[in-house]
């Protein structure tokens, strides 16, 4: 299927999705995988592709404010535009894995068998394969289902708008608040900023931070990142979850102690603070 979010530079395609912004040669595609330049057009070719479907409780998008206690019918499919070398969706965020076909309208009646009224797209980075979900999103509302978002928010500001009517609650993945951290991940941290206030003003949105050692571990960039999010809206929820290790990142799994100290950190300025992935302590 053609992509949209392209313009073409001579003989190439720069594809304008994200803050990337591929410019791709024929028979090739970008960063993320997906998005493939075949004969002069864009192509997604990820298209209907689900790798991974799953029925499970609406916190472990994780979303601990937004109709607790619900089952959610979850969806992914592959691909993903950042390169973090901790990634514990690796298989299907850098890989082609198996995949099962589905439209727009089988997702919608696969949920409407399972009598749920939430849709998540997750798993992988659901906005690599931007037109699969908009398609989706818009027959779910349709259908009266309530939508959510898994994202690492890593997206341009025109097809973020085009969506935006589209999905009632979000889960962001900010990374860190540095330019370097996120160079480090082949991105850029300015976008996911404003992506996140670009959501906050119109949906209900919860933040994750996976707390790395080595990556983003920095009490300081930490401290600027609550900041920064109390001023926006102390009230929205931010996760801090334990990282383990995963893929090709073999550090021992954050320090619990470190991650309580951090949490009080950020409740000076944040409301809402959850600490995750530390099942056997209460915080």
């Amino acid at each position: 299927m053609e992509a949209g979010y392209y313009v073409k530079v001579g003989n190439q395609i720069r594809c304008e999705l994200c803050p990337n912004r591929c410019v791709i040669e024929e028979g090739k595609t970008g960063v993320c995988g997906v998005r493939k330049h075949i004969k002069g057009k864009l192509v997604t070719e990820s298209y209907g592709k689900v790798t991974a479907l799953q029925v499970d409780p609406i916190e472990k998008k994780p979303l601990a404010y937004f109709h607790p206690g619900v089952q959610v019918f979850s969806i992914g499919s592959y691909g993903c535009n950042l390169k973090c070398p901790y990634c514990q969706n690796h298989p299907i965020a850098h890989g082609k894995p198996a995949s099962t076909a589905y439209s727009p309208d089988e997702v919608v009646e696969a949920v409407q068998r399972r009598e749920l009224n939430f849709l998540a797209f997750t798993y992988n980075e659901p906005l690599v394969g931007f037109e699969f979900v908009l398609d989706t999103a818009k027959l779910a509302k349709e259908a009266g289902i309530t939508t959510i978002m898994v994202s690492n928010g890593y997206v341009e500001g025109e097809p973020l708008a085009d969506l935006l009517p589209y999905i009632d609650a979000w889960n962001i993945d900010l990374k860190g608040f540095y330019p370097q951290t996120y160079q480090r991940l082949g991105g850029q941290v300015q976008p996911v900023l404003k992506t996140i206030e670009q959501v906050a003003a119109v949906a209900h949105v919860e933040i994750t931070i996976l707390l790395v050692p080595g990556i983003n571990d920095d009490r300081e960039e930490l401290k600027s990142l609550f900041e920064w999010l109390g001023a926006l809206d102390p009230s929205i929820p931010l996760h801090l979850n334990r990282y383990f290790p995963a893929w090709n990142y073999h550090e021992p799994p954050t320090s619990v102690d470190w991650m309580k100290a951090v949490a009080q950190d950020a409740r000076h300025v944040c409301h809402r603070v959850n600490l995750g992935n530390i099942w056997e302590v209460k915080v």
